[in-house]
C-alpha cells in the first residue's frame, strides 16, 4: 500500500478481512504460544528466513500487524516494537554499541533517555559525548575514530528545540556512523527521519501514536539489514516484548493519528499563540510559532508542528505548579503527552540539571535560552482550545 496517502495507511497497512471469519477489525491474538504443524527448532538461532509463530516474544500476529502499519505510515522497510519506548531505546543502544565504543547524543532529550546514556551505558564501558545538534560544528568536533552512533531528538524534550536531521545525516554519513533520530514529538505525520537521512528512527508508542493514554509501547524502524538483528537478538534475549494487547490498542490509536495530529496542531497553535500574549507568561517554545528561533527549520522538516509545547512564567513556577495541579479543572497535571486529553507538568531546570543533563558552561546557557529556570510542558489534547485557554488563564492571572 505504499502508493496510498497517509490516512488510507493509518486505517488499512497491515490489517486485512480475516479470511476464516470475514471479521472487518483485526484479530487480538493473546496467545502465547502456537500449535506447529511440523516438529520445529528450540532456539531462534536454528531458524533462518521467515520465521513461524511458535512464542510470542519471538512474534505474534497481533504485534505483527501493528510493526507493518507503522513501517507504512514511516516509509520504512520493517519495523520491531517494544514493550515500552525506553525498552526500544535500550535494544538500539545495547545492540549497537559495546565496551569500547562511543555515542555522540543530543544534549537536550527525554530524561530516560538521557540518563541511560549519561550513566548506565559508562557502567557498561561505553563512552558519550553530548553535544548541542543545533550547532553542526560541535557534532563534528564530538566525533572520535571510536565513534560507533549518533544519537538525536528532534524536537527536543522538553524544550523543543528542533535538530536539522539532514544536515546531521550528511555528517554521519560522511564519517559512516549510524544515525538515530527520536522522531517521538514529530511522528510519522510530520517528519519521516529515513528520507532526510537517518538510519533508525525511534518513537514511544505510548504517546501521539497511540494517543489515548492507555497503552505502553515503543518501535524501532529501518531497512531490514539494520531491523532483523534487533528482532532476532534484542526481542528475544532482553524480552521487552509488547504485548497483543496493547498492540492492538495502539493499532487502533495509530489509526486515527492523521487526523488527531491535524487537531493536536490546531489546538497547540491557538494556546500558543494566547499563552504568547498573557501577560504571566515569559516565553513560549512552539515550532508553529514565527517566534521559535527555528521556525524556517520547522517548515523544511515538519509538515506538522505537534501538539505540544513548553512556556517559561513569570513569577514563581515551582509555586504555580503546585497551584495548577490543585485549581486546573479540564488539563491533568500530570507527566507524558500525546494523549487526547491534555497534561502539563513543571521542569525545573536547575533539578533537571542536577538529576539528568549536568549541562554546564555555553550548553547549560543555550538550555537555558529556551527553558530559563524551569519551562511548563504542555501536551495539548483534543479539547476545545478556547476551553484550554480559559482553564489557563485562571491559574496564570
Amino acid at each position: 500500500m505504499s502508493d496510498r496517502g497517509p490516512n488510507t495507511l493509518a486505517v488499512h497497512a497491515g490489517e486485512a478481512p480475516d479470511p476464516a471469519t470475514g471479521a472487518s477489525a483485526p484479530n487480538l491474538v493473546m496467545s502465547t504460544t502456537f500449535a506447529l504443524e511440523e516438529p520445529a527448532g528450540f532456539s531462534i538461532n536454528a531458524f533462518e528466513g521467515e520465521l513461524p509463530y511458535i512464542y510470542t516474544r519471538w512474534g505474534n500476529p497481533t504485534v505483527r500487524m501493528l510493526e507493518e502499519k507503522l513501517a507504512a505510515l514511516e516509509g520504512a522497510e520493517d519495523c520491531v516494537t517494544f514493550g515500552s519506548g525506553m525498552a526500544a531505546t535500550s535494544a538500539v543502544l545495547f545492540s549497537g554499541l559495546k565496551a569500547g565504543d562511543h555515542l555522540v547524543m543530543s544534549d537536550v532529550n527525554y530524561a530516560g533517555t538521557a540518563e541511560l546514556a549519561r550513566v548506565t551505558l559508562r557502567d557498561y564501558g561505553i563512552e558519550t559525548t553530548v553535544a548541542d545538534t543545533t550547532d553542526l560544528s560541535a557534532v563534528e568536533a564530538a566525533i572520535r575514530p571510536e565513534t560507533r552512533m549518533l544519537w538525536i531528538e528532534t524536537p527536543a524534550n522538553p524544550i523543543l528545540r528542533l535538530t536539522d536531521i539532514a544536515a546531521v545525516g550528511g555528517i554521519a554519513s560522511d564519517q559512516d556512523i549510524p544515525l538515530v533520530v527520536d522522531s517521538t514529538f514529530a511522528t510519522p505525520v510530520a517528519t519521516k527521519p529515513l528520507e532526510l537521512g537517518a538510519d533508525l528512527v525511534v518513537h514511544s508508542l505510548t504517546k501521539y501514536i497511540g494517543g489515548h493514554g492507555d497503552a505502553l509501547g515503543g518501535a524501532v524502524l529501518g531497512n531490514r539489514e539494520r531491523i532483523e538483528p534487533l528482532r532476532t537478538d534484542a526481542i528475544v534475549h532482553f524480552g521487552g516484548v509488547l504485548s497483543p494487547f496493547n498492540a492492538w490498542l495502539i493499532a487502533r490509536g495509530a489509526a486515527t493519528l492523521p487526523i488527531r495530529m491535524r487537531a493536536h496542531e490546531e489546538g497547540a497553535g491557538a494556546v500558543a499563540r494566547f499563552l504568547e500574549n498573557h501577560p504571566g507568561v515569559r516565553r513560549v517554545n512552539y515550532p508553529g510559532l514565527a517566534s521559535h528561533p527555528q521556525r524556517e527549520l520547522a517548515k523544511r522538516q515538519m509538515a506538522n508542528c505537534s501538539g505540544t509545547l513548553s512556556f517559561q512564567v513569570r513569577g514563581d513556577g515551582a509555586a504555580l505548579a503546585r497551584r495548577m495541579a490543585k485549581e486546573l479543572s479540564i488539563i491533568h497535571y500530570a507527566v507524558s503527552l500525546g494523549h487526547h486529553r491534555s497534561l502539563i507538568y513543571w521542569i525545573d531546570t536547575a533539578a533537571l540539571m542536577e538529576s539528568t543533563f549536568h549541562l554546564e558552561g555555553e550548553q547549560l546557557a543555550r538550555y537555558r535560552e529556551f527553558a530559563g529556570d524551569g519551562v511548563f510542558r504542555l501536551s495539548v489534547g483534543l479539547e476545545d482550545a478556547e476551553d484550554l485557554c480559559e482553564d489557563l488563564d485562571r491559574v496564570l492571572s
